[in-house]
């Protein structure tokens, strides 16, 4: 870690190594998070213990997915010297202080989460009618506060997750003293990316570009593309405001305001719009599908980074939880 970054702002930031990383990772995430390296104190986790709440039944695949990720964020700029780079599960304050703050936090406060009811609606292949899943909350708040972040970077549909750490931070330093700050919101604001199904682009679902996926995967899934279900003809009269392909146009094309005033009009067809959006990907995601490449070859770096990022990590929240411990007057 950089000395630099001493005196700056803490931020916490995760993701869960539930499968590979895709387009919505990046526009929603990754790219404010290399912005992030140079203006606050980055804390970027590797959500491990938070991808067994859906994947507890088979884990198989959780290993060669923290290095896979780790890799990606490397391609995309995440620079170890800059930001703390570690694994959740390897930092066991995580889950001392997920028990204490899971003793103050009310069940009402957890089942009125807004994604915990979308995910039991949306993800029929796992059950996720578990302990761990209504928990996940705490444990994500948990995970800012041990590092007592000043800020987390979310959009605007993570804001009630967000505040529902701030209400268990609020409610642990009324029952012990003043403790935790509460972490503020630092919204980024990101281009909506979505699934090829438009639903919203998810692991989970199934229906997402990856940014490690190949020329032949990018242009069979862009195939797949949800359209106007009212355009069947090329010369019929499009309405792309609800066209997944137009909305992976206004990022990736810059002629799209063209474009979607020839749909309208119905000056052009969707496998035309489809083969030039797959070409636009192609061409974006090359460099980074490359630069991946060469990281991977050297088999040792992702350990080396992991191992140095937990040992920061691990100093960090040792200092936090020996505070916690001191105002809950339990010392074991």
């Amino acid at each position: 870690m950089n000395s630099s970054s001493v005196n700056k702002k803490r931020i916490l930031s995760g993701m869960r190594p539930s499968g590979k990383l895709h387009v919505g990772h990046y526009w929603g995430a990754l790219v404010n998070w290399v912005r992030q390296q140079d203006e606050y104190k980055c804390f970027y986790m590797v959500a491990d213990w938070h991808a067994l709440t859906s994947e507890y039944a088979d884990t198989k695949d959780i290993e060669s997915n923290v290095r896979e990720m780790v890799i990606d964020w490397l391609a995309i700029g995440l620079d170890p010297q800059k930001s703390v780079i570690f694994r959740q599960s390897a930092v066991k304050q995580h889950a001392e202080l997920f028990l204490l703050l899971s003793m103050i936090t009310p069940l009402p406060w957890l089942e009125r989460c807004p994604t915990y009811k979308e995910q039991l609606r949306e993800v029929t292949t796992r059950d996720l009618s578990t302990y761990g899943f209504l928990g996940y909350p705490v444990l994500q708040a948990a995970d800012i506060m041990v590092y007592r972040a000043d800020a987390v970077p979310v959009g605007e549909d993570q804001l009630a997750h967000l505040e529902l750490t701030r209400e268990i931070a609020r409610r642990f330093n009324n029952f012990y003293g003043n403790t935790f700050p509460e972490p503020q919101a630092l919204l980024s604001q990101s281009p909506r990316v979505p699934g090829i199904d438009n639903r919203k682009m998810s692991k989970s679902y199934g229906n997402s570009i990856l940014l490690s996926d190949d020329e032949d995967a990018v242009r069979s899934k862009v195939k797949q593309m949800f359209t106007d279900p009212v355009k069947i003809k090329l010369n019929d009269k499009g309405h792309p405001e609800g066209c997944v392909v137009h909305a992976f146009y206004k990022i990736y094309i810059e002629s799209h305001e063209k474009r979607a005033a020839e749909c309208k009009a119905g000056g052009t067809g969707c496998v035309a719009c489809k083969k030039e959006l797959s070409e636009a990907l192609i061409t974006a995601l090359k460099p980074l599908r490359e630069k991946r490449q060469v990281i991977a070859k050297d088999h040792a770096m992702v350990e080396v980074i992991l191992k140095q990022g937990n040992e920061y990590a691990c100093t960090v929240a040792e200092d936090t939880m020996k505070k916690v411990r001191e105002a809950v007057k339990i010392l074991g």
